[in-house]
């Protein structure tokens, strides 16, 4: 009987995966590819030339991606019907991992933003971007308490969603990270408005993210770094020597690109490393002058497809929480990947966001698969 145990979980295995749906999986693995290839276009002549590891950066990337697809893969395990008993204590964790980095000696600041823990081999975590899962969930959970999928919450239960988002939304506007304020806010509004409560809080919430915005700038909460981001939108020419600089030279690498581009690894502007964070924030450049106007195409398409099958599985479910998780994840994935790819062209202000599923970095990486995973879960428990 032991012996065929494994086996069984083997099985099990192999048919939980076979269950997934197709395009999603597809997509995913087309963008964790073409990603993979750009972080080591973006990396390797630089590294090569100053006498370090060419093939640094693309390890560490892989590592990241086989931990966040494990990762991706456990919750699929466990039906999400299931992670209602769970999420109070995923928010709580979420919360304590916000708060650790404010703590001497275990938080890091990187570009301005105390968000970070250092953890030993040179790594980094970035508890905002866990914390974006908990987060959905437990509104998830409290807009659909004990309701199906035609009965919709009331003013009670939106001010009670309201309430464990403001806590962490707090905690991570007073990092500062008002990048990931903003995406998981859109997702929350997403939420709220799919949910069928009241049309009132839409106008409300949308309102008041304005108003936070500009109070979160004119009351210096922004460090002067992000700041500065934001008056280079406005105006490129406001800082030419930082901000400005960065959006110029982002403008400059993907419009060199031409139609089909200057070919993997033969990026002048990738190679002189003239755009800043280009393996992270600004990846989307490395496929602008490497791949051109058709490569930055299929990876445009490969998200379409991506948000496409996400819909598709949130439509399906016939229940409410089910429903809503898609369309957290759904939110924050489309809402991050616009603001990434806007920002690298001068369409939408420099937040510090990655593109997901293909930046360099492990937070983003796990985060975004974990999201995959619960897609994966609803599809499986609702076909």
């Amino acid at each position: 009987m032991t012996l065929l145990r494994p086996r069984r979980q083997r099985r099990k295995s192999i048919e939980n995966v076979a269950g997934f749906d197709r395009w999603l999986t597809f997509s995913m693995a087309a963008l964790l590819l073409f990603g993979t290839i750009l972080v080591w276009a973006a990396t390797r002549a630089w590294f090569a030339a100053s006498g370090l590891d060419p093939q640094y950066y693309l390890k560490r990337h892989v590592i990241n991606i086989l931990i966040g697809l494990v990762m991706g893969y456990g919750v699929t395990l466990i039906d999400y019907r299931l992670l209602r008993a769970y999420t109070p204590i995923l928010w709580l964790l979420g919360v304590i991992g916000l708060l650790a980095v404010a703590v001497p000696g275990v938080g890091s600041t990187v570009n301005g933003a105390r968000a970070w823990i250092a953890l030993p081999g040179g790594f980094q975590i970035q508890p905002a971007e866990l914390a974006k899962i908990s987060v959905i969930l437990g509104v998830a959970l409290l807009l659909s308490e004990g309701r199906d999928i035609s009965s919709h919450p009331v003013s009670k239960d939106v001010i009670k969603a309201l309430g464990i988002t403001a806590i962490p939304m707090i905690i991570i506007v007073l990092q500062p990270d008002l990048g990931t304020a903003i995406i998981l806010a859109i997702a929350i509004v997403g939420m709220i408005a799919v949910s069928g409560a009241p049309s009132r809080w839409i106008t409300f919430l949308l309102i008041l993210a304005v108003v936070g915005t500009i109070g979160a700038v004119k009351s210096h909460v922004m460090s002067e770094y992000q700041v500065k981001r934001l008056q280079s939108f406005v105006n490129p020419t406001a800082d030419p020597q930082q901000s400005g600089y960065q959006l110029r030279q982002s403008r400059i690498t993907i419009g060199s690109g031409g139609i089909l581009g200057r070919g993997l690894f033969n990026g002048p502007q990738t190679n002189g490393r003239f755009v800043p964070e280009q393996q992270t924030d600004f990846i989307f450049t490395v496929a602008g002058e490497e791949t051109g106007f058709v490569g930055s195409s299929i990876v445009i398409l490969l998200f379409c497809l991506f948000f496409w099958r996400a819909f598709v599985i949130a439509q399906r479910t016939s229940d409410l929480f089910g429903r809503l998780v898609c369309v957290g994840v759904i939110g924050w994935l489309a809402f991050q990947t616009f603001e990434n790819i806007g920002m690298t062209m001068g369409l939408m202000p420099m937040t510090g966001v990655p593109l997901p599923f293909m930046s360099y970095g492990g937070s983003s990486m796990f985060a975004t698969l974990v999201g995959f995973g619960l897609l994966q879960n609803v599809h499986l428990r609702s076909r």
